[in-house]
């Protein structure tokens, strides 16, 4: 509880000890003030919650009849700026009309038997919390005030929620937008630079061996399914590495026996979750840089983690282009495709798991990730 919210019911325990005194002159001399302040806490730990949702006709009536018994008077009706919103007990008239004083000079207003306190929540006022009883006295002011300043740090607090909630929502759905527009741009480069590849793969087959031809459509068919279906943010590691191996195996036809590749994969991780088309555009760069080589695709249990490399051992890059690749340089081959794959992963996980380029000239390039398995 913060330093003005916790005087602020010190207070409001003292001025209901004074009125307990006053209204229960039968209690032990010494005990009031601990019952007050014990009584005080408690009423106003059932009157937060509602107040907490913000200003309205259910908070106000949820919590009137809780404000009545914490100030012990006849009753008690709260307001906003336009309408009264609720009350407990005999008020007497026009609720609203009782209160505009208050609420238009922002000063508490005492006429006869009640006291009308504006609520102000970070300079404004909101509303008004009014107290009836047959004897109105300097006591009674001071706990209604010190009460409506309770009433609103806890509406503030509902504002500064709903805030919290409306910014996280905005992020949430700014982080949508930003994984939906980086798939577009992920699928724009795999549509120029692979599908007309592979079906002119396919038709050069078509009179020269007709069956493989039909297979090799059926992959490009299952592949195409899975790479341009609709976003989603996660898929399994078993269905990401189908997808790789579809698009090796077309690779593998384009390329015929200059295309190596092996896939080593315990089982126990194939259901892992992880970010859909993480590793085909690493597979493809592999490809494009490691040709006339090999190129190796190896995940490891790493406990809480999955480690993944992709590597090949063709002419590698100097450290200058490897940043230049993750920078998302569209002057360089395969930039964008690593370059998306390194922002998602860190917009996923946090900064410690992006892509890690492990290559020097003539040493070929190893890709390196890492996914959490409680990923979702």
């Amino acid at each position: 509880m913060s330093t003005p919210a916790w005087m602020a019911l010190v207070a409001i325990a003292f001025g209901c000890g004074l009125l307990l005194s006053r209204r229960r002159p039968h209690l032990p001399s010494g005990n009031w003030k601990d019952e007050a302040t014990f009584t005080t806490l408690h009423i106003a730990a059932l009157a937060g919650p509602s107040l907490r949702g913000g200003l309205t006709r259910d908070s106000a009536r949820k919590a009137v009849r809780h404000l009545r018994r914490l100030l012990g008077t006849e009753a008690v009706a709260l307001t906003s700026t336009e309408a009264a919103l609720a009350s407990d007990g005999p008020c007497g008239g026009d609720v609203l009309e009782q209160v505009r004083q208050a609420l238009s000079s922002g000063r508490p207003q005492v006429t006869g038997a009640s006291v009308a306190v504006p609520l102000a929540v970070a300079g404004r006022t909101v509303g008004a919390l009014a107290a009836y009883d047959a004897e109105v006295n300097g006591a009674l002011v001071r706990t209604v005030t010190e009460v409506a300043r309770w009433i609103g740090g806890q509406l503030e607090l509902a504002e500064l929620d709903s805030a919290r909630r409306e910014a996280l929502a905005e992020l949430d759905s700014s982080r949508r937008r930003a994984v939906e527009a980086e798939m577009r741009a992920l699928r724009a480069e795999i549509s120029p630079h692979f599908i007309y590849n592979a079906l002119t793969t396919i038709a050069s087959f078509v009179r020269t061996d007709p069956v493989r031809a039909r297979d090799l459509l059926l992959d490009f068919a299952d592949f195409a399914r899975y790479a341009l279906r609709r976003t989603r943010d996660f898929t399994t590691l078993a269905d990401e590495l189908t997808c790789v191996d579809r698009y090796l195996l077309l690779e593998r036809a384009r390329f015929g026996d200059r295309l190596r590749f092996t896939v080593q994969v315990p089982p126990e991780v194939l259901p892992v979750p992880v970010p859909f088309l993480c590793l085909q555009p690493l597979v493809e760069n592999a490809i494009k840089h490691g040709m006339g080589g090999e190129v190796r695709v190896v995940v490891r249990d790493a406990g809480p983690e999955v480690g993944i490399s992709v590597e090949d051992d063709g002419v590698g890059m100097d450290p200058e282009r490897a940043r230049d690749l993750l920078d998302g340089d569209t002057r360089r081959e395969g930039g964008i495709g690593l370059a998306n794959v390194d922002v998602r992963l860190r917009q996923i996980y946090g900064e410690d798991y992006g892509l890690v380029l492990e290559t020097a000239p003539g040493a070929g390039t190893k890709v390196l990730l890492r996914i959490p398995k409680t990923s979702t």
